[in-house]
């Protein structure tokens, strides 16, 4: 999230914050995509990160970017820490470890989507290479340890990286050493959300499955296929992973917001400054917890649009659907990713193929899949079925929902192009992250620097 929201709007009651989610309907006129993707910045001479501060650093990058783009700085005590477009179309923001991330403008369809994220390589290219730097898609950070990772001059990085080790055992390498591809789509009702979210969380999965890239931590491989999906089983677990309340048949805003109230708070800002709010839920925060702690103490909108962007189940509900489960990785991955989840969820016929498909689900399937995917990726079973062959399924019905769509570019061309690097997966039965192990124990010789330059950006 670029910046964090300034809303004084009172929270005066829990049916505020139910209508709040609940704004979020759109008619399907409207429905937007958004994507959302991170990369890793590095030194071309030596595969080195690149530190916050100093003339060839992250906060080089971004000052570059704010004079190529026009797009105003966020600043943060004093440090620049993002970028945003003046009215609403994108944002520029970091990760804590310095993961480089564009969260993309609601566009209407993925050949924009698709032509948005080259521009931002080709214009970032242009800012890094001056200064020595390239960037890494892959979905795990594979040879700099946690020691030498930088860490970003972000307030709330500094609240959560005190926080996280107190409530799971990964949740610092989550912040620091990973990166992801996501899309955020929109919804027409409470039903419609529900369909989605139920739908997309049981195979959120099979995206971590099919976009696995992570294989490489600390310069070797870590015996799994996506540790970015391993590392979300023991995060924190109050905020992240598949909610059981979501499989409930008459699911709605309301369920959400009731677990949402239930999760403590990372902070709130007052006056620009961010206060630890970790000991309290937003239910106590309601009830006057920070009473004592805070002139200003009553909660407002702004409040809750924060709390809401620092819970991380697979599926996140804002005012639109966040597709949480896949590792980054290459340019083509960027268009990919959404691609899968549009066919699915944006045509009316695809949704009730992947309904169906997905019916009889269970929340303890869909945990047992998410437990074996990050080792087995595509091998993973389900109900003994294995991951690839649900895959190829999955993948047609996406590429109906495409073609249904009949969203053309210049040359005729409908979106379901954008689902070949997933073909590919297919086709060979491999992962990237399977690819990249042989060619680590083939030709790049037991090393994964070769990495940098084989797919880099």
């Amino acid at each position: 999230m670029a910046r964090d929201t300034t809303d004084q709007t009172p929270v005066t009651s829990v049916a505020d914050l139910t209508e709040y989610l609940a704004q979020g309907n759109k008619p399907k006129e409207r429905f937007r995509i958004g994507t959302e993707h991170e990369k890793f910045a590095f030194f071309r001479a030596d595969n080195s990160p690149v530190p916050y501060f100093g003339e060839a650093s992250i906060s080089a990058l971004l000052n570059g970017m704010a004079e190529k783009s026009g797009w105003e700085p966020i600043i943060d005590a004093g440090n620049i820490i993002g970028l945003a477009e003046q009215s609403g179309q994108g944002a520029i923001s970091l990760e804590p470890g310095g993961q480089f991330e564009l969260s993309g403008a609601p566009l209407e369809n993925l050949h924009q989507t698709c032509k948005e994220s080259n521009q931002h390589l080709a214009v970032l290219r242009e800012v890094a290479e001056p200064l020595g730097i390239r960037f890494l898609g892959i979905g795990g950070s594979p040879k700099w340890t946690f020691a030498e990772t930088p860490r970003m001059p972000k307030s709330r990085y500094d609240i959560m990286s005190r926080y996280m080790p107190k409530v799971g055992s990964q949740g610092l390498d989550m912040m620091y050493r990973t990166c992801t591809i996501q899309v955020n789509l929109d919804f027409s009702s409470e039903e419609d959300m529900r369909r989605k979210m139920q739908v997309s969380l049981k195979l959120q999965p099979l995206s971590t499955a099919l976009f696995a890239s992570s294989p490489f931590t600390d310069g070797k491989p870590n015996g799994l296929l996506s540790w970015r999906g391993s590392i979300w089983r023991d995060t924190d677990n109050q905020r992240a992973g598949v909610l059981p309340v979501a499989f409930n048949a008459d699911f709605g805003f309301e369920d959400y917001v009731e677990w949402a109230l239930d999760v403590p708070m990372y902070f709130v800002v007052r006056d620009g400054h961010y206060h630890d709010c970790t000991h309290v839920t937003f239910r106590q925060f309601m009830t006057g917890a920070l009473k004592r702690e805070l002139a200003d103490w009553e909660p407002n909108m702004g409040d809750w649009t924060n709390h809401l962007s620092t819970l991380f189940p697979d599926v996140r509900l804002k005012r639109f659907l966040e597709m949480r489960g896949a590792d980054g990785g290459p340019w083509r991955r960027i268009c990919a990713l959404p691609a899968f989840w549009v066919g699915l969820l944006y045509d009316d016929a695809a949704l009730d193929a992947a309904e169906d498909l997905t019916r009889s689900w269970t929340y303890e399937d869909t945990i047992a899949m998410r437990d074996a995917v990050p080792a087995q990726a595509l091998a993973a079973k389900h109900r003994g079925t294995p991951l690839f062959d649900i895959a190829r399924e999955v993948l047609s019905i996406s590429r109906l929902g495409l073609k249904n769509r009949n969203r053309l570019n210049g040359d005729e061309v409908d979106e379901s192009i954008f689902l070949a690097p997933l073909d590919e997966v297919l086709a060979k039965k491999a992962t990237l992250a399977e690819d990249l192990l042989s060619l680590y124990n083939g030709r790049w010789n037991g090393s994964v620097d070769p990495v940098f330059t084989e797919y880099q950006y």
